[in-house]
């Protein structure tokens, strides 16, 4: 089972490192990782996305993140209201015969061209894994040149 894992981790060198190594020592595979700074500049919050056989796994990974002395907070927000986000950057075959159906075809998806050659345009695409996977088996049929996928982040939505 698919687990979303936050952490909100000290911002200094080689702390990515120890998360990922507990993660290692447990032989978890990581699905998708992000990292990047927060309001505070001193603190860095990672998001992973595991695949796990059991709640109890991802407990025991929370628990283990949680003794490592960078990190401040470990959540598991799978199950809790969250928002998440990934990013795609796909290039495309496309001739400019085909460039108006495309642009019908991304639409519904809400993704943007953000680079056009002779040949290719670089389509950006934002949105849950789901819709990005949704969106990669469109385009497909026009072929896929180049893909860079950042991984999802997230946190906790507001609290009513």
């Amino acid at each position: 089972m698919k687990r979303i894992i936050t952490a909100c981790v000290n911002n200094y060198s080689g702390v990515l490192n120890r998360v990922t190594g507990v993660l290692n020592r447990r032989q978890f595979n990581i699905e998708s990782i992000s990292v990047g700074p927060t309001e505070a500049t001193s603190i860095s919050r990672i998001t992973i996305v595991l695949n796990v056989a059991s709640l109890f796994e991802a407990e025991q990974v929370t628990k283990q993140l949680n003794k490592q002395i960078d990190v401040i907070k470990v959540s598991d927000i799978t199950d809790e209201p969250h928002v998440e986000r990934e990013l795609a950057l796909i290039k495309l075959n496309t001739p400019a015969a085909t460039r108006a159906e495309l642009l019908s075809v991304m639409e519904p998806f809400r993704a943007n061209i953000i680079d056009v050659g002779a040949k290719t345009v670089v389509v950006q695409v934002t949105g849950t894994s789901e819709k990005i996977d949704a969106f990669v088996d469109v385009v497909r049929a026009y072929g896929i040149k180049q893909m860079a996928r950042t991984g999802v982040t997230g946190f906790l939505r507001s609290s009513k």
